[in-house]
């Protein structure tokens, strides 16, 4: 199976080269990155230019900061693999997990496969109020979607290219969390969860989400769960 991997990148120069190296070495041996860079501020877009063309890279370039949903729908038109995965530019979450996830894909057994923070592996130690705000929204996720996730923010949400491409996506920002969770209950396809590694970082290291986005989850969790 090839497997599909959008990279939202927003002000990321310091990672965006190390992530894509990650992903290269992650042991799943037929795989392209599609790579949405969010009108970066800083050195991402000198980084992405400079790499020589290769099969397994797309990149694409936003001319104003539209947000991580926006660069997830741009990227969907591009996709071509079987499986799509999508990859934070920063360094939180490790690719090594890939292999493990798409097995479940490969193997028949599941149709979408969510990365859990929080389901029994060890992790860096993550604040208080964003793990108990995750709790609030996964729970609030799992009331209305009839799943029992335990991590519905995880940007690891793996899940055959079809199902995927099929979704009218809408949300700019991190409400594309909810958003593909909700969408994806839908289709009642087979979701399976495994517990992934996990390196949170700060705001002082550059952490884009915040309590406005938590908040705006809520209405997400309800709108596209009952009204769309």
């Amino acid at each position: 199976m090839k497997l599909s991997v959008i990279i939202p990148a927003f002000n990321e120069e310091e990672t965006i080269l190390n992530i894509i190296n990650q992903v290269r070495r992650c042991g799943v041996p037929d795989l392209e990155m599609v790579i949405v860079n969010d009108c970066s501020r800083d050195g991402t877009k000198a980084k992405l230019d400079a790499l020589p063309p290769t099969t397994d890279l797309k990149v694409f370039h936003h001319p104003v900061n539209m947000g991580k949903g926006a660069a997830i729908r741009t990227a969907q038109k591009h996709v071509s693999g079987d499986v799509v995965v999508i990859q934070d530019a920063d360094l939180e979450y490790s690719p090594t997990e890939f292999p493990k996830m798409l097995r479940y894909l490969e193997e028949d057994r599941a149709d979408a496969v969510f990365g859990s923070r929080y389901s029994g592996r060890e992790i860096l130690v993550d604040t208080w109020w964003h793990y108990f705000g995750n709790k609030v929204l996964t729970t609030a996720s799992n009331l209305c979607s009839n799943l029992h996730l335990t991590d519905m923010e995880t940007c690891y949400k793996m899940m055959r290219a079809k199902l995927f491409t099929g979704m009218t996506l809408e949300c700019n920002r991190f409400g594309i969390e909810p958003e593909l969770t909700a969408k994806l209950a839908k289709t009642h396809c087979r979701i399976y969860e495994v517990p992934i590694a996990y390196e949170a970082r700060g705001f002082d290291k550059g952490k884009k989400i915040g309590w406005k986005d938590g908040v705006a989850a809520f209405w997400y969790i309800f709108k596209y769960n009952f009204l769309a």
